[in-house]
């Protein structure tokens, strides 16, 4: 299993330490650009869940395309 974690920063390394303890935890921290693509990616398929419920409004793929410039 893989838990996301966001821990403040003042408390990393003492937590990162901690879970050291532990031979059966895998601690892997994460850079900032990754931690907000998985955020972002989180997001997106919360609105994708959202739209095949019905209980958002999607654009249509020619809609979409259309608005691109050229």
């Amino acid at each position: 299993m893989k838990i996301l974690l966001d821990i403040k920063d003042n408390q990393a390394s003492f937590f990162m330490e901690m879970l050291k303890h532990f031979p059966f935890v895998k601690a892997t921290p994460l850079t900032d650009p990754k931690a907000e693509f998985l955020k972002g990616f989180r997001q997106a398929v919360d609105e994708v869940k959202l739209a095949k419920q019905g209980k958002i409004k999607t654009t249509p793929l020619n809609e979409f395309l259309n608005e691109l410039p050229n």
